[in-house]
């Protein structure tokens, strides 16, 4: 398995990677919501603000991860990884694993203190992630799963509270997506 940056060429493929793979494991409606969280992701979402990696098999697309970047008051340079997807043929082969990790020492390099995320507590605890208390690290909307919010710093340290206001970018920015 390879592991990549996105390129802007790929924009369909990745789209669809997503409808596809909620659309199988969640349902047509979060397929399509996630796809189109993805679509937005990629075309609202400025320059640094937004990271996206990709596993390939050969050439075909099978994976991908997406990092937007956290507004913090504070100062932290703190990202939120979501969406991620692999394609169902492809899953329980430790990809979306590996292409996290990859994803994570990209953003390392880039200085990024803190990387938050939301989703199943089982699968991102295996990539590091822990528990995060909102007295921690608030999340930028009420949570429909708490227990899905969670975090890890990328240089070792422990979490330290953030101080003020969090924000997301704009195609974060519904409540159907918390």
């Amino acid at each position: 398995m390879q592991y990549a940056v996105y390129e802007s060429v790929q924009e369909a493929e990745i789209v669809e990677l997503f409808r596809r793979t909620f659309s199988d494991s969640e349902g047509e409606k979060e397929g399509k919501l996630v796809g189109c969280l993805a679509k937005d992701l990629i075309k609202l979402t400025e320059g640094d603000d937004v990271y996206i990696f990709i596993a390939l098999d050969g050439k075909r697309i099978v994976g991908c991860i997406m990092f937007s970047r956290l507004g913090c008051e504070d100062g932290t340079l703190a990202f939120l990884l979501s969406p991620v997807a692999v394609l169902p043929a492809y899953q329980r082969q430790g990809i979306g694993k590996g292409l996290i990790s990859f994803g994570l020492e990209a953003m390392r390099k880039m200085g990024v203190a803190l990387v938050v995320t939301y989703g199943d507590i089982r699968f991102y605890t295996k990539t590091g992630f822990g528990p995060l208390a909102k007295s921690i690290v608030a999340p930028p909307f009420p949570l429909t799963f708490p227990e899905g919010w969670l975090g890890r710093t990328l240089d070792g340290s422990s979490l330290k509270p953030i101080h003020g206001k969090i924000s997301c970018v704009a195609a974060l920015n519904e409540d159907c997506y918390w």
